[in-house]
């Protein structure tokens, strides 16, 4: 006999374990008598991380299919557009190294050979020249008017957020409107059944409650799929050496001040300082190597960071010391337990990739949810398939960001250029990339994590130089390129005067709203 999956139990809060039960609700009809049963327990003695401020457009998407009101999102999480990363030093140690990773297509990026083109224009920097967004973001234009309805744009964009508010803010929204059962308790055991599935989770206050498939979102504790099952970790310490991070909350000096349209990444010698402007502070923050420096010069680089870029008397509000152990889970889900969020696995905060593998994982979740327990391990083994090749990806595009640079400031970049810390396969890409540039048939799968497009931006932005005999092989791609060129600097030429700044498109957020899609 079939037995059906009628309750989910998520283990957790925080933005990993309110946006899988706003997901799974929103698409289960928990509201209704006969939809799904989201149960959601979260300690009250355990606080969220709460320090992941960057997302991808995904987001978008995530927010609208669960109900949510950009307007309401924005009021209420400290919200800020973003429309892609700055990264600044990366490449030399030298005021004027900076390249851009936008959130936007390069203009006829199926059409022509942009590389190619790109390489008759000399030291034009590749960003400026295939796409219009970098020229936004220094004319700190928002990417959308004050009419553009809700979740839709001018330009591509993600967010910026408070992600303890964003916890709070999809708690209130699951619990409220979605059907979201929320128990307030401390969990002290695991009950299972004969056959190794959990049956239960034993709280102090509330008993046991029982469900068919458990949710794990309990951060670094990994409680379920870590301390229960003992599923191991894939190590990427020898590959990504960052495991400190200390994080600040800085306020604005004034109401006025600028909002960066960018998340800045901005390299130090042994490590790299995040840089988010929320609508009313900054999230700063400087994650490095424990191997290769200490707390004090860190505290010491991000101070002097703080006063060189926001002034003497920027007031710092918050602080937050984070230590972490770069890996993922070998096995997301294990038997009727699946982890999302740090549970599953973290490697560092470089290009946001925390906050939306959590939505592509509890949107996963949400759209092979398991009918029965009897076809679980079917869709636990492509689960887990799917994040074992997209975590593999990750550490591949974010280790390209030190591989290629030329700092010789410190060990620490001198060490992540030796061949011995690199993945195989990156290897084999970068030989291949010397000829060609990277292209779907490199990243195969309809939904990569980084496309294409995010490699070659990294990989042009930091001086990569393809074999110029090799890079085209089509004559007629030439006047292509050159017409994609065009239509990126026009665009730019348009919207910059049309658009309105960052920071007066936010406050027309918190006073007007935004129209309803």
């Amino acid at each position: 006999m079939s037995r059906p999956l009628r309750h989910v139990v998520i283990l957790g809060g925080g933005s990993a374990g309110w946006l899988t039960a706003a997901l799974l609700a929103a698409d289960h009809d928990s509201a209704s008598p006969t939809g799904l049963r989201v149960t959601l327990i979260e300690s009250p003695d355990v606080p969220t991380i709460g320090v992941g401020e960057g997302t991808w457009p995904t987001m978008r998407d995530t927010l609208r299919r669960v109900g949510v009101s950009e307007t309401d999102f924005v009021r209420a999480c400290d919200a800020t557009f973003k429309q892609g990363s700055k990264f600044a030093r990366w490449t030399h140690d030298r005021a004027d190294d900076h390249y851009h990773h936008p959130f936007v297509l390069p203009q006829g990026y199926h059409d022509a050979d942009l590389v190619a083109g790109w390489m008759r224009h000399g030291d034009v920097p590749f960003d400026r020249l295939v796409s219009f967004q970098p020229q936004l973001c220094d004319a700190g234009r928002a990417p959308k008017q004050f009419g553009t309805p809700e979740y839709a744009a001018v330009a591509n964009y993600a967010y910026h957020l408070d992600a303890a508010k964003l916890g709070l803010f999809l708690r209130a929204h699951c619990t409220q409107r979605l059907g979201v059962r929320l128990v307030s308790d401390h969990v002290e055991g695991v009950d299972v059944h004969d056959s190794g599935d959990i049956a239960a989770l034993r709280t102090r206050a509330h008993g046991a409650i029982d469900g068919d498939l458990f949710v794990d979102c309990t951060g670094l504790r990994a409680l379920l799929i870590g301390q229960h099952y003992g599923v191991e970790k894939t190590a990427c310490g020898d590959v990504l050496f960052n495991d400190r991070a200390l994080a600040l909350q800085v306020r604005y000096p004034n109401a006025d001040t600028p909002i960066a349209c960018q998340t800045i990444s901005t390299a130090q010698a042994n490590g790299w300082i995040w840089d988010i402007g929320l609508s009313a502070r900054r999230g700063v923050g400087h994650v490095y190597s424990s191997a290769h420096t200490d707390a004090d010069a860190v505290e010491a680089m991000l101070q002097r960071y703080i006063a060189d870029t926001g002034g003497a008397d920027c007031e710092v509000i918050a602080r937050q010391s984070l230590s972490f152990e770069p890996g993922y889970r070998r096995r997301s889900w294990h038997r009727n337990c699946v982890a999302i969020g740090l549970s599953s696995g973290f490697v560092e905060p470089l290009e946001a990739s925390s906050l939306v593998l959590v939505e592509l994982a509890a949107t996963m979740l949400s759209d092979q949810l398991p009918a029965t327990r009897e076809t679980m391990d079917t869709v636990a083994a492509r689960f887990n398939d799917t994040f074992a090749y997209r975590w593999a990806r990750v550490v591949e595009f974010l280790k390209l960001h030190y591989v290629l640079s030329h700092r010789d400031d410190s060990a620490y970049w001198r060490d992540h250029r030796d061949a011995a810390r690199m993945p195989a396969r990156l290897a084999e890409l970068l030989a291949l990339w010397r000829h060609q540039a990277p292209s779907r048939y490199d990243l195969p799968r309809v939904d990569e994590v980084f496309p294409s497009a995010s490699w070659q931006y990294i990989l042009y932005g930091m001086g990569f130089r393809p074999d110029t005999r090799a890079t085209t092989r089509r004559a007629s791609d030439a006047g292509r390129a050159e017409a994609a060129f065009r239509e990126a600097s026009d665009l730019a030429r348009r919207m910059i005067p049309a658009l309105p700044s960052h920071r007066e498109l936010i406050d027309h957020i918190h006073t007007r709203g935004l129209s309803p899609v």
